[in-house]
């Protein structure tokens, strides 16, 4: 339903970039006609031109009442972009942001207090369509709305739904950072490979293909990160011998884990004041 309603009333795009492409993609993907979607973009890319001369509106007058409006731009971007769209926010239209840091009530005083907002953090796997969205609408939304947005969101990963705006910036710091920790987890492993006789190519090959085999194992099992940690964890063998240094409460994963989610978490509500 949520294809159909948007095909008839229109979606705009505010900034096609790499996220706003994987969800544009997804939505064609869907069924959502070129036709329907309007993008704003001063800089697009060779595939948003392709699709241009498939029907998609580039850079061209916006429908009066668009289904959605999502905003793709960058923070700093939005002191400029956003006003352009002021008459569509005194419509019905739903504007789904997916800019990091920036607040409902940003949006509000630019688009007025009226208008209705969707706040969402995706994270960057949502661009091969593994990502994880969380979403929160402000009280002008329906529990209609933001159905909607999660099903668009999900065009390019899954979605949950917060209780309240705050828990944003825990968010941002564990799913929306996150990948970039992962990321760094798959270069040191290849690393100490190396430190230990690897060619550098052979132990990137299996630090990626560890993390991302370990990843899929605990999203698929019934059993719990930490079951399947123990299964296999033989005593007095290699597994163990690692963990005790990486699960040091003082040195290892617990305290840098931690300390790092709580930098991030604390410079998301930084930025969430300026």
């Amino acid at each position: 339903m949520a294809i159909e309603t948007v095909s008839e009333k229109g979606l705009v795009l505010l900034g096609c970039g790499k996220m706003g492409s994987a969800m544009l993609q997804g939505w064609l993907a869907d069924g959502l006609s070129p036709n329907s979607v309007y993008v704003l973009d001063p800089f697009p890319s060779q595939w948003v031109l392709e699709l241009e001369q498939r029907g998609l509106n580039l850079n061209k007058p916006l429908p009066q009442k668009p289904a959605v409006c999502i905003i793709a731009v960058k923070p700093q971007m939005m002191g400029e972009a956003l006003p352009s769209l002021k008459e569509i926010a005194k419509s019905d239209t739903i504007f789904l942001s997916i800019a990091a840091g920036t607040s409902i009530a940003s949006f509000q005083s630019i688009l007025g207090d009226n208008c209705k907002i969707v706040r969402a953090m995706p994270n960057t796997p949502a661009a091969i369509g593994q990502g994880i969205s969380a979403l929160i609408g402000n009280r002008k939304t329906s529990s209609h709305d933001v159905e909607l947005c999660e099903t668009l969101l999900k065009a390019v990963g899954n979605t949950v739904v917060l209780e309240f705006e705050e828990q944003m910036d825990a968010v941002t710091a564990v799913s929306g950072s996150g990948p970039a920790y992962v990321f760094h987890l798959i270069e040191t492993l290849a690393e100490a490979g190396v430190a230990q006789g690897l060619s550098p190519s052979l132990a990137m090959t299996l630090a990626k293909k560890t993390v991302a085999g370990a990843g899929a194992l605990a999203f698929q099992s019934e059993e719990s990160p930490e079951q399947l940690r123990v299964n296999v964890t033989s005593p007095g063998g290699t597994t163990q011998a690692a963990l005790e240094v990486l699960m040091n409460k003082e040195t290892g994963f617990p305290k840098v884990l931690s300390e790092g989610v709580s930098a991030a978490a604390n410079r998301s509500k930084e930025l969430g004041k300026s």
